[in-house]
């Protein structure tokens, strides 16, 4: 069984995530929003769905796809430290900026033409 994380490496499966994110979604407007063929669209759902990421409920001849936060929240979880990781390195930068003199090249006078 595929990972969450070889799921996601595929753009197309990300991008119906983010739709799916809006709301639930039937297949027919997944695969319209998507410009594949319907084939193509279920394929992608399947495997999404073997990773736990969706879930899928039957409503008359519809099929609704939507998503399940359960896995979502394991990756987040899993990431949590490389974000720190991160978010210390933009501190640092915003750090740097803030303390670079208005008057150089480059400083916040010159990117925003403030002369006073």
């Amino acid at each position: 069984m595929p990972t969450p994380f070889d799921v996601l490496a595929e753009p197309t499966r990300r991008r119906i995530l983010d739709l799916l994110l809006e709301r639930p979604r039937p297949v027919a407007e997944l695969t319209e929003a998507l410009g594949l063929t319907q084939p193509g669209t279920s394929k992608h759902l399947r495997v999404l769905r073997e990773a736990g990421l969706v879930r899928v409920r039957a409503e008359a001849q519809r099929r609704w796809y939507e998503l399940r936060p359960e896995p979502l929240a394991e990756i987040d979880a899993w990431l949590r430290p490389y974000r720190r990781l991160w978010e210390r390195s933009l501190d640092a930068l915003e750090r740097h900026l803030d303390a670079m003199p208005d008057d150089e090249p480059g400083g916040a006078s010159a990117q925003t033409g403030d002369d006073s």
